[in-house]
């Protein structure tokens, strides 16, 4: 089992930055990636970000070119940089880890800082 802790978050102006972080602990020898999906109310989750263990990182359209994700292997800690926040960004971000073994796939879940933006 993987548990995810998430740090950052909290309200933020449009067209500011934040930066959200989230930390894996407990079996995190078979962690192959880690990401950010966001859920606004009303709306499904969406990939964010997401980085696999080789460095390889890929991006919802909507924030490409404004947001960043990077990668502490050692610490097994990902951090989601977002720059110019839109309004419409405004949701809940959940940090997510995928955990591949030979006989099973296992996705882990954050509780999700909320990320409320004001105008």
């Amino acid at each position: 089992q993987v548990q995810l802790t998430e740090s950052g978050g909290g309200l933020v102006q449009t067209g500011e930055s934040m930066r959200l972080s989230c930390g894996a602990s407990g079996s995190t020898f078979n962690v192959k990636g880690m990401g950010w999906y966001r859920q606004a109310p009303g709306r499904q989750r969406e990939l964010v970000a997401h980085i696999d263990s080789s460095g390889s990182e890929s991006y919802g359209d909507s924030v490409k070119g404004r947001f960043t994700i990077s990668s502490e292997n050692a610490k097994n800690t990902v951090h989601l940089q977002m720059n110019l926040l839109q309004s419409e960004e405004a949701a809940v971000y959940y940090c997510n880890a995928l955990s591949v073994t030979e006989t099973s796939l296992e996705v882990s879940w954050g509780r999700g800082p909320q990320v409320p933006l004001s105008s």
